[in-house]
């Protein structure tokens, strides 16, 4: 499952085969969430409040990119990396 960004401990990534609807996985610890692209949401999660939050705010500020990622992983090619949350 190819790394897209890293910030504040949470790392997101998109799985090479994954399923419609089109969305990510983020990582916290032990903790996930998988989040919807267009538009931005929630699926699942069990991540804390402020790590979704954060994971959330990134996710609308690189929408059109992480869909991009999202066209690449379809074509079976790596996608590329998106900058963290600053």
């Amino acid at each position: 499952m190819p790394e897209i960004s890293r910030f504040f401990g949470i790392v997101i990534r998109m799985h090479l085969s994954d399923h419609v609807p089109p969305h990510f996985h983020a990582h916290y610890g032990s903790t996930w969430a998988k989040v919807r692209l267009e538009p931005v949401g929630v699926l699942k999660s069990n991540l804390p409040p402020r790590a979704l939050r954060l994971v959330v705010e990134w996710a609308n500020l690189h929408e059109r990119e992480l869909l991009e990622c999202w066209r690449l992983i379809r074509l079976n090619e790596a996608p590329l990396p998106i900058a963290p949350l600053e």
